[in-house]
C-alpha cells in the first residue's frame, strides 16, 4: 500500500511539472511562429516592391507590365517634348521681337541720314551695333532650343511605336497626338520668324540703297561746289 501510494504521487508530480513547462514553452513558438510569418510577408512584399514600384499587385503578366512601362515612357517623353516645345516658342519669338527692333534702328538711322551730327550719328550705330549683337545671341539660343526640341521629337516617335509594338495603343496614339501639336505650333511660331529675316533682308538692301544714293549726293554737291572755283580760274 505503501509502494501503491508513492507511486501516485510521482505521477501526479510528473503531470504537474510537465503541464508547467509545456505552458513555459507555448509563449515562445506562438512567438517564434509570429516572426516567422512576419519575414516570410516582408520577403514577398520585398520582392514584389522589386518587381512592381510603389505598389503589390499581384497575378500580373510580363505583358501587363510592359504595357504599364510603355505607358509611364510616352507620359515622360510627352512631358520633354512639351517643356522644349514651350523653350523654343518662346525663344523665336524673343529673336523675332530682337530682329524687328534692329529693323525700326536702321529704317529710323537711314531716314535721317544727313541730319545728324557726327556725335549723334556714332551714337545711333552703337545702338544699332549692340542690337545686332543680341539678335545673334537670340539665334543661338533658337538653334540651341532647336536641337534639344528635335531629340525629343524622335524620343516620342521612338516611345509611341514601342507602345504599339507593347500593346499599349491608346499610349500610342496619345504620344502622337502630342508630337503633331508640338509640330504645328513650332511651325508657326517658325514663319514668324521667316518673316521677321526676311523683313530684316529687305532692310539691308534698302541700306545699301541709300547709302549709294547718300554718297552719289556728297559727290555731286562737292563737284559741284568746285565748279566755280575752277570758273574763277580760268578767269
Amino acid at each position: 500500500m505503501a509502494a501503491l501510494r508513492r507511486g501516485i504521487s510521482y505521477l501526479s508530480f510528473f503531470r504537474s511539472t510537465t503541464h508547467i513547462l509545456f505552458s513555459s514553452w507555448r509563449p515562445a513558438v506562438q512567438r517564434f511562429g509570429k516572426w516567422t510569418n512576419i519575414l516570410c510577408t516582408s520577403l514577398t512584399v520585398g520582392g514584389t516592391l522589386c518587381a512592381i514600384p510603389f505598389k503589390q499587385v499581384e497575378n500580373l503578366s510580363h505583358d501587363s507590365l510592359i504595357r504599364r512601362a510603355a505607358a509611364l515612357v510616352t507620359d515622360s517623353s510627352s512631358t520633354f517634348l512639351s517643356q522644349t516645345t514651350l523653350a523654343l516658342i518662346d525663344a523665336v519669338t524673343e529673336y523675332s521681337k530682337a530682329v524687328h527692333t534692329l529693323i525700326a534702328l536702321q529704317r529710323r538711322y537711314l531716314a535721317s541720314l544727313g541730319k545728324l551730327t557726327p556725335a549723334e550719328e556714332d551714337s545711333v550705330w552703337q545702338v544699332i551695333i549692340g542690337q545686332r549683337a543680341e539678335v545673334n545671341d537670340r539665334r543661338e539660343e533658337c538653334e540651341r532650343f532647336e536641337s534639344t526640341w528635335v531629340s525629343a521629337v524622335n524620343l516620342c516617335e521612338m516611345s509611341a511605336e514601342a507602345a504599339y509594338t507593347s500593346g499599349a495603343e491608346q499610349a500610342c496614339i496619345t504620344a502622337k497626338t502630342n508630337i503633331q501639336v508640338a509640330q504645328s505650333q513650332v511651325e508657326e511660331i517658325r514663319k514668324l520668324a521667316a518673316d521677321a529675316d526676311k523683313q530684316l533682308a529687305d532692310t539691308k538692301v534698302m541700306e545699301v540703297e541709300r547709302m549709294a544714293q547718300y554718297t552719289a549726293s556728297l559727290e555731286n554737291s562737292n563737284d559741284e561746289e568746285e565748279v566755280p572755283e575752277a570758273y574763277l580760274r580760268e578767269d
